[in-house]
């Protein structure tokens, strides 16, 4: 009896140990999973922005689809926030900035290319899912200008 209880003391201990480096784990996975999704819609956008010329008409503008999927499950750590922003270094360019737990916001900058081209967030900062999937429009317009307009769609 003895035995069982101090195998399940050292245990416990062991576990309760390794718990800081089990979410270390989690959050630097995170990160990297919310920089790749980044990585994808900065490559949808500047897909969009290689092969098109802005046109005035939305309707008729070039456009895709992009979903952004914010990492859930065990090895991942809780994401309180997600969301698309301005950059607040570069106004009229788009950041995704994420919170996880009581740590401070980050966010990863997404470029649009090579050309010089404006970015417009419909209704300002778009929300996103912090545990699943999002689906966002791209889309290149002529609004005074090259422009990408970002939006959110459901």
């Amino acid at each position: 009896m003895i035995r069982v209880v101090l195998t399940v003391l050292v245990a416990v201990a062991l576990l309760a140990a390794s718990m800081p480096a089990i979410e270390t784990a989690r959050t630097t996975t995170t990160t990297d999973r919310i920089g790749a999704e980044a990585d994808r819609l900065e490559r949808a956008i500047g897909g969009v922005v290689s092969g098109s010329t802005p046109v005035g008409d939305p309707a008729m503008a070039a456009q895709t689809t992009v979903l952004v999927r914010v990492p859930t499950g065990f090895a991942a750590a809780d994401v309180d926030r997600v969301a698309l922003v301005e950059s607040p270094d570069r106004p009229g360019s788009a950041a995704l900035a994420y919170r996880v737990g009581d740590r401070p916001e980050r966010e990863f900058r997404i470029g649009t290319g090579p050309a010089r081209t404006a970015v417009e967030l419909v209704g300002g900062p778009i929300e996103l899912r912090p545990g699943g999937a999002s689906r966002i429009r791209v889309q290149y317009v002529d609004d005074g200008g090259p422009t990408i307009r970002i939006s959110r769609v459901g």
